[in-house]
């Protein structure tokens, strides 16, 4: 499998968090190499998106990598102690990113169990904070380089790939924008992160 390239990344969030699916998330630490299959993915659009960082070009040191062009890591803390990995999108001066919400586990499981500190397989990186921890994913990577030799991400063809869109999770504050078919999932994969939101009855604005 090869590296995706610096083209791959240079789209527009929402093309790219369906594009990332299927595709193998790589880091090769001191401790040694993890890998996983992306499965789940949330698109946050920039200015227009009222759940993004960078709503209304909002521009801070946490947010400066997203700025830039498309394909580096965007890692930041929630709750001042889960880590979140994000793929930055689209060309520089479109600050859009792609959330990696979920992983099928495959390289460096017994390090992943003993990092999440769990023998459950399906619970390693269900979930955008747990992958982070089975993976190594630190505020240490932010900015990194994805086209580079420590976190990559591998092209990849998934079988039969089948993709579903929901609203994103945990962004209640987000008015409209809460209802976006943002999220996406390979269908009936069983390492996604949780059960899908419907959408509100009004039409969500999908891109792509």
């Amino acid at each position: 499998m090869k590296k995706l390239t610096r083209e791959f990344y240079t789209r527009d969030a929402v093309t790219l968090a369906r594009e990332l699916l299927g595709k193998v998330l790589v880091h090769e630490s001191g401790e040694g190499t993890t890998s996983g299959i992306i499965v789940e993915t949330e698109a946050y659009a920039g200015p227009e998106d009222k759940a993004s960082h960078t709503w209304n070009n909002r521009r801070t040191g946490r947010t400066e990598v997203v700025f830039g062009e498309g394909g580096f890591a965007y890692v930041y803390l929630v709750y001042g102690m889960h880590h979140c990995f994000n793929v930055t999108a689209n060309i520089a001066g479109k600050p859009e990113c792609v959330l990696v919400r979920a992983l099928e586990p495959l390289d460096g499981q017994d390090l992943m169990k003993a990092r999440r500190k769990t023998q459950r397989v399906l619970n390693l990186c269900s979930g955008p904070e747990k992958l982070c921890a089975a993976m190594g994913i630190t505020r240490e990577l932010y900015g990194e380089d994805l086209c580079g030799e420590k976190l990559y991400i591998l092209d990849n063809t998934y079988p039969d790939l089948k993709i579903t869109a929901s609203p994103r999770i945990g962004i209640d504050y987000a008015e409209e924008c809460r209802d976006y078919l943002w999220r996406f999932c390979v269908d009936g994969n069983k390492y996604v992160s949780g059960k899908q939101r419907p959408a509100s009855n009004h039409q969500p604005l999908i891109n792509g």
